[in-house]
């Protein structure tokens, strides 16, 4: 896509819906700028905690596969978890946090 965009007395940009659609950005997301001599680029920063969205799913990324076994234990550990607390031997995780501190 090759557009005109326009800048505003505060130096600022809107990009256009369709290019923030198609790279998935929304209010408050980061981006990281470089420029030299007559060429701005800027590309989202979606590095920092290994959530991002995927065609409209927020996927997990380590860098690193993840084990079959360890997926398997969480999901394991969180299911447990949740039949106690429907059972009502087990507080909210929240409470949990809360009597902690």
């Amino acid at each position: 896509m090759t557009t005109t965009l326009t800048l505003d007395k505060a130096g600022r940009v809107v990009l256009p819906k369709p290019v923030r659609d198609e790279m998935q950005l929304r209010a408050g997301d980061s981006l990281e700028l470089e420029s030299s001599e007559d060429r701005i680029v800027l590309r989202p920063r979606r590095g920092g905690t290994g959530l991002h969205k995927k065609q409209g799913i927020w996927v997990f990324s380590t860098g690193e596969p993840i084990s079959a076994d360890a997926t398997d234990k969480v999901l394991r550990d969180i299911r447990n978890e949740r039949e106690l607390r429907f059972l009502g031997n087990l507080a909210p995780r929240a409470a949990r946090r809360k009597k902690r501190r």
